[in-house]
Parts: C-alpha cells; structure tokens; sequence
C-alpha cells in the first residue's frame, strides 16, 4: 500500500480484562506487535475486513490478527477442507449467516494463526470498506451528542429547532456515499464548496427485526466501525428545503472501516469518537456522553420498519464540527481527515479535487 498510508494504519484494541481483543498498532517503520495471547481468544472477539490482496483482485473477507496478519478466509476453508455457510467474497453474506459463519471464520483464522501460515498484513493488502456495497441506504443519528446540538443553533439556517428532541432523530445517506477506509473523498466545487467532517461510530446489525425492545437491541448488534458523515452544509442547509438527505449524500461521502470490530471485541464505555484534519483534533468525545445510546436507536429506528442484517446505522457526531467554528471551517482538495474510533481503529481519507 502507499507509504503515506501506512503510518496511519492503527489496529483497533481493547482491554483484557475486558476479555477482548489485545491492543496493537502497526506503522511503517516498525516491526508489528504480537500479542501476548491469542487474538482471538474471546469468542467472537474479530476484526472482519474486505479485503483484495491484488490490484485486480475482487474483494475477499478476512480476518485480522493482532500482528496485522490478514488471514483469507475463503482460502483457508479450501486448505483447511471446509464448507463454508457464507460467500467468502461477500461481509453482507458472512453478517447473514449469523453466528454459525462467525464461528466458522473465528475457528479457520485462529487455526491458521496457531500454525503460523503465510499471510498478507494489512499494509500489503487493499483494505476496501467492510461492506463496499450496503444493500440499502445508511440509516444515521442527528444532533445525538448535546454540545453539537448547541454549537449547531446559532450556525444553522433553520432556526426552528431549540429546543433538544425527545427523540432521536433520523435521516438516511445514500449507497454511493459508501467508501474505503484510505480512498479519497471527491471534492466537486461547482456542486460544494463547503465540505465539512462528522467522526462517527457506525453500528452494523447482525439479526433483524421489527419493533425490538431496547432490551433486546444489543442482541441484533452485529458489530462496530469508524465512519465519517461527510457533509455538503450549504446544500444541506440551504437548498431542497433544507431537506438533509442530497446534502449527506454526495458520492463518497461516507468512508468506513478500516474493518468491523465484532461486539465482543469492543467496550462501548471505554469507546472514544476522535476526528482530525492535517494532524490537528477537531473532535474528541466518548460514547457515554451520546445522548441516545444504541439500544435506545435501535428500538427507535425499528418502530414499524424492519431492519435487516448488515444494516448500517451511523450514530452521530461529537461536537467540534467546522460549521460551527468561529470563523467557520471547512476542507479543500489536498485536506486529510483521520477519523479514530478507540478500540477500533483509524480510517484516514484526503479530499480530492474531481477532473
């Protein structure tokens, strides 16, 4: 992969004591990190990648070691002779197949970290989103973080909304908005100009459902990823009547991964949602200060609408956005946005200016 890539490749990690994944890093100049235990000692504990290990290879899923090995797991199952249940070409597939499928790719990788076979890390891979292309529209969060609600009110064209919502408030992004974790966001200057960040921790569903209890929500978690809502504000705010949706919907707009951290993999109270742009913080806050945390989303989103395995859900942003800035911030062609999630990992997108 590209050098000014490499060094900002982080692996997601979580605490031991947790019973979670080791914690790890990879930079270029450094030789990778091997955890002191199996990688995948918690059971269902995974970081699952797309994955392509050749330019003109189709993308494959994979499992992510803690030494940054990408353990192919449709290549696997052939050596270790295995029927799988899921497609191996597809992470929609694998997430449909529940957890016979994650047991199935939890039991090929760690049998293939144990024997030490020969794998690709993640810098000599292409890493593509999770899931390149979602079967429908990302389901996303506004105003869920209450400092972004009030930097918001004196910025925003509508000045209608004061008063915080009872309830969480939805709007969708287009397919096309999907992108890769290191892929360039087109930056289209007769459309916007005005091209703003939204760090994000995005929530994948494993089982589907309609008007599922909060009790119950967590049980339809599949697992977690870093995701960025970028956003076009002056077509958001000021065209289509202030309609949200063409504004959150630019193609590419919506990077996403470096991988999915499965739910054992993940501490949601020690989950901090960083965002910054050219090296410099721009957004920093942890998931206990949302203000609808995800089982109260998930029953929400479901009333009456059935949500399907491998739905996306985006859970909203921190304050800190470039908006509501004094003066007003936003990002040009050659700008490079990090989105981290802590125990996940970093994506990393530069803005590019389309032909």
């Amino acid at each position: 992969m590209k050098e000014n890539r490499r060094s900002f490749l982080k692996l997601g990690a979580t605490s031991a004591a947790a019973g979670m994944l080791g914690q790890s890093a990879l930079a270029a100049a450094e030789e990778p990190q091997i955890a002191a235990v199996s990688p995948l000692a918690a059971k269902f504990g995974l970081r699952l990648a797309t994955f392509s290990a050749r330019k003109e290879d189709k993308p494959r899923v994979g499992v992510v070691l803690d030494d940054g090995r990408v353990i192919d797991i449709g290549a696997e199952a052939q050596r270790q002779k295995q029927k799988l249940v899921f497609d191996p070409n597809s992470m929609l597939s694998l997430i449909a197949s529940g957890d016979a499928g994650v047991a199935q790719a939890h039991a090929l990788a760690e049998r293939a970290s144990l024997l030490r076979m020969a794998s690709p890390t993640v810098n000599q891979v292409r890493l593509w989103s999770p899931i390149p292309r979602p079967h429908s529209n990302i389901y996303a969060v506004g105003w869920n973080y209450l400092d972004h609600f009030e930097e918001g009110k004196g910025a925003r064209a509508d000045k209608t909304v004061e008063t915080y919502p009872s309830n969480p408030v939805f709007f969708t992004k287009a397919v096309n908005t999907m992108n890769g974790p290191f892929d360039s966001i087109p930056y289209d200057a007769g459309n916007s100009t005005l091209i703003d960040w939204e760090a994000e921790l995005a929530v994948i569903i494993g089982r589907g459902g309609r008007n599922i209890s909060e009790e119950q929500a967590m049980n339809h978690v599949f697992g977690y990823a870093a995701y960025n809502d970028t956003t076009a504000r002056d077509v958001q705010q000021k065209r289509h009547g202030g309609q949200w949706f063409k504004g959150k919907s630019l193609d590419g707009h919506g990077p996403m991964g470096p991988w999915i951290v499965t739910t054992a993999g993940l501490s949601l109270d020690d989950t901090r949602i960083i965002c910054r742009v050219n090296g410099v913080e721009k957004q920093n806050a942890s998931y206990k200060q949302m203000y609808f945390k995800i089982p109260r989303i998930i029953a929400e989103l479901s009333r009456g609408l059935t949500l399907e395995a491998g739905d996306i859900i985006s859970t909203g942003t921190p304050s800190g956005v470039g908006f509501a800035r004094k003066p007003p911030e936003f990002m040009k062609p050659g700008d490079v946005m990090e989105t981290e999630i802590t125990g996940i990992g970093i994506i990393r997108n530069t803005i590019k200016a389309e032909a």
